[in-house]
């Protein structure tokens, strides 16, 4: 039987995704018959070097979010310990955990995405770096955690520049308006088109984990042409980065003047959540693969190194 060990927690501002991913991962693993070792991953990196050796597992199923779960820093300690490890390797990872750094790789490969501007906080605080509405939002973290949208007669450029936690930088960005969607990638292979409906002001963290938060609609009654467009930037962003097992990439679709629309593509998740609420577990049922099957299907891509 393969022995699987699953990190979950951490340490970044997502911790508590993370518990909740790892939860249900161990419960479908187990359910698709392998052994599993659940490893609380805190600040202690020895504890976590020790725990995993103890362990002894053929794979690593890594369930951490943010910081130092899919920013390539436990890809590259697990890339020392010679562990195969789901998710993409480090530099993937690193790569598209810096917003600024994933977007010069889809520039670069003719993906589209928004017009954007690195600003201090000072700068922010100063003045708009972009005509608005516009978004500011933490380079490197995800979840929408800090994401704020600044539209006309909105005061609080200059609280939200002086309490700014995030780093030494801001990242602006255009704000496109239209629908929210998203599609996951398994490999090679575009799974469907979700749109993600929610009351709330934007697709903010508490829309993406509170119940109730949001809806998600799938397939997206969208224009065939902008899904088909949507699955092929997906697949084309996670080649671009280097990415593999699973990820899943954000877009805004603007169809204000009509469909097919304006696709803009915001992100790329090369550690997707894997809650009740998640997108990609829900993907995988709509093209007939179980929860359980996702996971060992993972677990079975499993390889380290670059």
């Amino acid at each position: 039987m393969k022995q699987v060990a699953v990190l979950h927690g951490g340490i970044s501002a997502e911790r508590e995704v993370s518990l909740n991913s790892g939860a249900q991962c161990i419960g479908a693993l187990r359910a698709a018959g392998y052994a599993v070792t659940p490893i609380d991953v805190g600040a202690d990196l020895g504890a976590l070097i020790a725990a995993l050796r103890a362990a002894k597992p053929d794979v690593v199923f890594n369930t951490l979010h943010g910081r130092f779960g899919e920013d390539g820093c436990i890809q590259g300690v697990l890339d020392w310990m010679g562990l195969p490890y789901t998710g993409s390797g480090l530099r993937a990872s690193a790569v598209a955990a810096d917003k600024v750094a994933a977007k010069a790789v889809f520039q670069a490969a003719g993906l589209p995405v928004a017009e954007h501007r690195l600003v201090t906080p000072a700068e922010l605080e100063a003045a708009d770096p972009l005509p608005r509405p516009y978004v500011v939002k933490p380079v490197n973290e995800g979840s929408s955690v800090g994401v704020h949208i600044l539209r006309g007669g909105d005061n609080r450029r200059g609280e939200i520049a002086r309490a700014w936690r995030f780093g030494p930088v801001v990242l602006a960005e255009d704000f496109i308006p239209g629908r929210e969607l998203t599609v996951a990638v398994m490999g090679d292979r575009a799974l469907t088109v979700t749109e993600i409906e929610t009351h709330l002001a934007f697709y903010d963290y508490e829309a993406k984990y509170a119940a109730g938060g949001s809806r998600h609609v799938l397939p997206a009654a969208v224009h065939p042409a902008a899904a088909a467009e949507a699955m092929r930037v997906a697949v084309a962003a996670h080649a671009a980065l280097g990415c593999r097992g699973v990820s899943r990439s954000d877009f805004r679709y603007d169809d204000t003047a009509g469909e097919p629309g304006r696709l803009v593509l915001l992100e790329v998740n090369t550690q997707p959540g894997m809650t009740a609420t998640s997108l990609v577990p829900e993907q995988a049922a709509h093209c007939g693969i179980s929860f359980p099957d996702l996971c060992a299907w993972m677990v079975e891509q499993a390889c380290h190194g670059a």
